[in-house]
């Protein structure tokens, strides 16, 4: 048996320096000072000289004026970058920001020290929401007793927890003249029939509150968005008679005075935390189901609608697509869609009850709520693949980890604890967990960790679960009752044992238990297995798990690729980078892609003297109202793309006065600008009409040769068809659907939340079970052919009933391609284009509003009939530079969407019209198709530039159709690629 793990702490972290010493600073100026009273009468004596006899209190005394601490403060908020405080009101709130896993009890516990040992100050009140938190706060401050006592030569100091049973403790923390810290649930003094409010014959008749008043005690909120969200906490809190509040947390729900921030941006990018990846899982292949997920819900216009994402028919008519649609009540899913699936599926109701919106569908009678779906991956299926998904993370980072002396851990969520724990049998969870331990421990590469141990008994030993237990079993558990005590102190006094070797426990399942007040810094895996998407408790589930990891030592391990926390989320990676971007701009008030008037406040200069000062608020005040002029910010400070443009050429102007610290301003546009792809409003132009342009003519002359409609007729042999495509149809490879399996890594910075995904791997191939479709019927609305045709197309290619069965929409969407790319190739061979009388009239250009974005997606042209050129690739923007040019080109024109050719297969819309000279005052007409590499496109794209060119060939008048996405050594007839035989 090795020796207990016992953590180390490193007292010189730069960034707990900086947090401590911005509260320190604070009461710069105070000298070493206290208060006494009497603790025998509810009379207060002031300044006292003596305190011989127990019934003298000791209180706290600030000596230093209202302006002075100010003062203080404005200059501790210009060096953090924080924008600086008008006033101070009575009170003296102030606000220690810290992200999740940076060590804020260290942080606030470590302040109390310096505070006493710099001023004096001895009576210290913890306030904190609950009793996670409370015996997490106690736990810690015995943990750190003799780091700190070695720290300031073994300075005698108490702490204890608030117990209503005993008042002695309340007593003694008023007469001790050592430091003495009490820590107290929020509960326990909110009320006025709580005993801290009542008077007591054990005090003499005074209220424990009193005792607590006369310390003027120092308050320390942790997460004071729990703490003191209501009125009557809030009068509580101002009850104590504080000489100033802290309040430390993540997200802070009400402002203060902020003197310190840390917030997640800081964290991420400074290393103080684990980064995070996000895997997930997603079907593949799998559309034979109605599937349906309810995006959002909307009342605030008539009819109350609702975004469904639906598996609709894709453009061409012959596949599969998801998309969001708009739906409202009534609406009919299979006439909407299009998909005989959705047969039932109709609108009965759009329910928008916060925390309860789902839409219900009738008669089919499926309700789906916000966030989820149906018609999807079966629920099973899935969760049994993330249970199997994080053991194998887990004993993957074992391999390694163990050898360096760090435990992994692995924490799951669940949202019933009857799916772990059902009257003291094991649940759902329980037996899939045990089920896929053992099948992955068997594999030779877990060998070392398997050792010699029976599979089933390793698995049965390494998981537990921490719930609260009544008489009749075990119940869920909301992290507030008094029941809930034997399970916290559980968990907190075994906290260590959890990081050691000696403990087999590895994989912890909970529900409530460890939420908010409860981490572990060598959890690795965090794991959600629970039925519905939160909204807003991304950030606390990762919270449990981003501390740095710890070795066998108690050492804090620093290096970034171990530090790796990866969460198996009930979301797709680009759900769960989003959501979490909008919980730190909703919960933390992070303004991602934000310039602020005191963002570079910061910036550091130097005087004549050669010493270092700070830019200072009202010189960050001018560079803003400079960026806010020269277009690179709107009036709320959103970065433009202008601002990018130039960061990422190096080319941003400043003001003259600070070209000096041009550096540092770089940097800091750097951080916040992120990547340049985003379509900024402020840049949007709708596109004028150049009217002389149109009306000339030299437009007209063009224009008058390529108006002109066509219209065209087909001849194929339906015997060669059947032929053809039965053939083509065995050799058909139908993939069952499957299960997919992704992991994105998480950046977090200034411009948001992103994640950069790897590529998906399948994990399992999913069963149908269903009835089969009827493929006749399918196959015949796809292509209009006959039933006759199409019996006889399927009898020829002799079909694979297994293959039908194995996925039956991919089976009819593969058969339906087939016969459909047959007939546009039998059609194309034979399509013939006549001009018909009706033409495309040059008035039509006078209805069109075209809108584009500067820097984004225009050119300013000279020789189009329009004042800026809108372009829809790189490809095509190049062409149009080109246009603009070269000196042959006399006007060109970017063919409007309602310039179509028809086709078998949908309409189609070239790129340019051209007029060009060449040389000799003779005019050549074209018409240019800027495909990229005419190879790598569809064919669908191939068969329609086809018809193009075939439809110019009829029009005749010298018009010449090139596919070319370069214009230079032009060549008269060059096309890219040979005509269909």
């Amino acid at each position: 048996m090795s020796s207990k793990l016992q953590l180390k702490f490193d007292s010189h972290l730069d960034y707990q320096d900086e947090a401590i010493s911005s509260v320190i600073d604070l009461f710069e100026g105070q000298t070493t000072s206290q208060s006494i009273f009497t603790v025998s009468s509810g009379a207060r004596i002031a300044k006292l000289t003596s305190t011989n006899y127990k019934n003298i209190g000791i209180g706290n005394r600030l000596e230093i004026s209202e302006q002075e601490l100010l003062e203080n403060l404005q200059k501790i908020q210009l060096r953090n970058g924080i924008p600086q405080s008008r006033s101070i009101a009575s009170g003296y709130d102030f606000d220690v920001e810290m992200e999740t896993g940076t060590g804020k009890t260290y942080v606030y516990t470590k302040s109390i020290m310096e505070l006493n040992k710099q001023y004096g100050f001895t009576k210290f009140i913890i306030v904190v929401p609950s009793i996670a938190i409370k015996e997490g706060v106690y736990k810690s401050l015995k943990i750190t007793e003799n780091h700190f006592k070695e720290l300031y030569n073994n300075v005698q100091y108490d702490f204890f927890i608030y117990n209503s049973n005993k008042l002695e403790l309340v007593r003694d923390f008023a007469v001790n003249d050592c430091v003495s810290i009490m820590i107290i649930n929020i509960d326990a003094f909110r009320k006025d029939g709580n005993i801290i409010n009542r008077p007591n014959d054990k005090l003499n008749g005074l209220k424990p509150i009193e005792l607590i008043q006369g310390t003027n005690p120092i308050v320390i909120i942790d997460e004071p968005q729990s703490v003191d969200n209501t009125e009557l906490s809030l009068n509580a809190i101002q009850n104590l008679n504080s000489l100033c509040i802290f309040r430390y947390s993540a997200t802070h729900a009400k402002k203060h005075n902020l003197t310190y921030r840390l917030n997640a941006i800081d964290a991420y990018e400074r290393k103080l935390v684990k980064g995070i990846d996000v895997a997930g899982f997603s079907s593949a292949n799998q559309h034979n189901e109605a599937y349906i997920k309810l995006v959002s819900v909307d009342n605030k216009k008539t009819p109350i609608s609702a975004k469904i994402e639906v598996d609709a028919v894709s453009k061409d008519g012959l596949g599969t697509k998801r998309k969001v649609i708009t739906v409202k009540s009534g609406d009919d899913l299979e006439s909407k869609i299009k998909r005989s699936v959705y047969e039932g599926y109709i609108v009965e109701d759009i329910c928008c009850q916060p925390e309860n919106e789902y839409i219900q569908f009738e008669p089919v009678q499926k309700y789906v709520f916000l966030g989820e779906t149906t018609g999807d991956v079966d629920d099973a299926v899935l969760k049994r693949q993330m249970i199997r998904k994080t053991i194998q993370e887990h004993l993957d980072k074992e391999l390694t980890y163990t050898r360096n002396g760090i435990k992994v851990l692995s924490l799951f969520f669940i949202d019933r604890v009857a799916k772990y724990r059902d009257k003291g049998e094991k649940g759902i969870y329980a037996k899939m967990f045990e089920e896929e331990y053992v099948d992955l421990i068997k594999r030779p590469k877990y060998r070392d960790i398997l050792k010699s141990d029976d599979p089933q008994v390793q698995a049965e030993s390494c998981h537990n679960g921490y719930f609260s237990a009544d008489k009749s079993g075990w119940v869920d558990s909301n992290g507030n009752t008094v029941k809930d005590e034997e399970t916290y102190k559980l968990i907190m006094i075994d906290k260590e044992k959890l990081l050691s070797f000696d403990s087999k426990l590895r994989f912890i399942f909970s529900h409530s238990a460890l939420a908010e007040g409860w981490d572990n810094p060598n959890v690795f895996q965090i794991c959600t297995l629970v039925d519905t998407k939160s909204v807003n408790d991304k950030r606390q589930k990762i919270g449990r798990g981003l501390r740095l990891c710890v070795d066998q030592s108690g050492n804090r391990i620093h290096d970034p690729y171990v530090n790796q926390l990866t969460v198996m989320a009930n979301e797709s990676f680009e759900e769960f980078a989003a959501g979490l971007q909008r919980e730190y701009e909703d919960n933390s008030g992070i303004r991602f892609g934000i310039i602020e008037q005191h963002t570079f406040a910061k910036t550091t200069i130097r005087n004549e003297n050669g010493e270092v000062g700070y830019l200072g608020e009202e010189g960050s005040k001018r560079i803003y109202q400079s960026f806010l002029e020269t277009g690179y910010i709107n009036d709320k400070g959103k970065v433009l793309d202008k601002l990018k443009i130039d960061v990422r050429e190096n080319n941003v102007q400043i003001p003259e006065e600070f070209k000096d610290l041009k550096g540092q301003i770089l940097d800091t546009c750097k951080t916040v600008c992120g990547t340049l792809n985003i379509k900024n409003n402020d840049d949007k132009r709708t596109v004028t009409l150049k009217k002389q342009v149109l009306l000339s003519d030299d437009f007209k002359d063009l224009w008058d040769r390529i108006k002109y409609k066509t219209k065209y007729e087909l001849n194929f042999n339906s015997d060669d068809l059947i032929d053809v495509c039965a053939n083509q149809i065995q050799k058909l490879e139908i993939k069952p659907p499957m299960l997919m399996y992704n992991k994105a890594s998480i950046k977090i910075n200034s411009s948001g939340v992103e994640a950069n995904a790897s590529i998906p791997v399948r994990v399992e191939n999913l069963d149908y079970t269903e009835e089969l479709p009827d493929i006749i019927t399918y196959l015949q609305n796809k292509t209009d052919l006959t039933r006759r045709t199409i019996v006889r197309i399927l009898t020829d290619s002799r079909v694979n009933l297994d293959d039908f069965k194995k996925n039956p929409q991919m089976f009819m969407e593969g058969v339906s391609k087939v016969i459909a790319r047959n007939v546009r190739l039998m059609a194309l061979r034979g399509i013939v284009y006549k001009k018909i009388g009706d033409y495309y009239a040059q008035d039509l250009f006078n209805s069109e509003e075209l809108i584009g974005y500067l820097n984004k997606n225009m050119i300013k042209s000279d020789r189009s009939i329009y004042e800026y050129t809108i372009y829809d690739s790189d490809v095509e923007r190049k062409f149009a530079l080109q246009l603009e040019s070269l000196r042959d080109v006399k006007l060109y024109v970017k063919l409007p969407d309602w310039f179509k050719i028809t086709t078998p297969i949908g309409n189609y819309n070239p790129d340019w019209a051209v007029l060009m000279d060449n040389g000799d005052g003779e005019h050549l007409y074209f018409v240019f198709e800027t495909k990229g590499n005419i190879d790598n496109n569809r064919e669908s794209e191939k068969y329609k530039i086809e018809c193009g060119k075939r439809h110019f060939e009829c029009l005749g008048q010298d018009i010449r159709y090139l596919v070319r996405t370069d214009l230079n050594n032009l060549e008269e007839g060059d096309i890219y690629f040979d005509s269909f035989d």
